[in-house]
């Protein structure tokens, strides 16, 4: 729970929940694909921002694993 707490962590989470929706949607686009609105809607969304936005992500990604791999 403590984790949204730190920015750094927070990010980290964003980054994976986006990555994840975008895998689950291209595996299976129907799970998501029927959830466009409502709470359930933020999954989707998450899954369009991974699809679209793809090098942006895959670069924070890489940014984030080093930051993560290298601090303290």
């Amino acid at each position: 729970m403590f984790i949204i707490f730190y920015f750094t962590s927070l990010l980290t989470v964003i980054l994976l929940l986006i990555c994840t929706c975008a895998y689950i949607r291209a595996l299976a686009p129907s799970v998501l694909d029927k959830n466009k609105t409502g709470i359930l809607g933020i999954f989707w969304k998450c899954a369009r921002i991974g699809e679209r936005k793809s090098p942006y992500v895959a670069c924070c990604c890489i940014i984030m694993a080093i930051t993560i791999l290298f601090s303290e």
